[in-house]
């Protein structure tokens, strides 16, 4: 794979197929507008504000909207048939997840932290009141949107992890195996820690992207070059 011309045509976008890149009304910065929002709270130290009555609309938008604009509102989802408050349990599971969950990243996937990012999974899993069980794709991207702790295990995502390091679905294996590519391409992933997007301004924040959110932007486009497993 090579790593920094995925990252470079992710933020920038291919001319040749169409993909417009990471510009402030394109699609790729709903993450950022999501991801600015509940990291506002954690730099603020009121997590638990995200559940208050004159937040938790507001909470329940920015998640929505950003996992809409992924692709989870796609007709074979749940997601299609529920409203806006599908996702006010999401947001009380996160609020209740405590502070370490929110510091994690791919430079420290340790096996404690490992263990602090499956529970979390598990606590989002269990809030998506579905009837069936939410998909690695819906978990992760919660994740990434929210804490930016992990990446997206979508379809192209788990198909470039398969093909490239042998693990496809989300789950200690896979995480460990981030964890040893992060430490080989440490330079690359460091260098593309690009700054979050402004909402109201368009303009670069003081916030960066986190790597993992750098290693779902390279086996995102890795994956859609492969093309879709069979």
């Amino acid at each position: 794979m090579d790593l920094e011309r995925n990252i470079l045509e992710f933020l920038h976008g291919d001319t040749d197929r169409g993909v417009p890149g990471r510009g402030p009304r394109d699609r790729y910065a709903s993450f950022d507008y999501c991801f600015n929002y509940f990291q506002s709270f954690r730099e603020a130290d009121a997590t638990e504000a995200l559940v208050a009555p004159e937040h938790m609309e507001t909470s329940c938008l920015q998640l929505g909207f950003y996992l809409a604009s992924w692709g989870m509102l796609r007709g074979s989802s749940f997601l299609l048939q529920r409203s806006l408050a599908i996702y006010q349990p999401v947001i009380k599971a996160v609020v209740g997840m405590g502070r370490a969950v929110w510091e994690i990243d791919a430079h420290c996937y340790t096996e404690d932290n490992l263990d602090i990012l499956l529970d979390a999974s598990k606590s989002i899993r269990a809030a998506f009141d579905s009837g069936k069980r939410p998909s690695d794709a819906l978990v992760t991207k919660t994740m990434l949107g929210v804490f930016g702790n992990v990446p997206a295990f979508d379809s192209f995502v788990s198909n470039a992890l398969g093909q490239l390091l042998g693990v496809r679905s989300f789950g200690r294996r896979s995480l460990r195996a981030l964890a040893g590519f992060y430490e080989t391409h440490r330079e690359v992933i460091d260098r593309y820690r690009v700054p979050t997007l402004d909402f109201a301004t368009g303009r670069d924040t003081s916030r960066h992207y986190p790597r993992a959110k750098v290693l779902d932007m390279a086996f995102w486009v890795e994956g859609q070059r492969l093309g879709t497993p069979s």
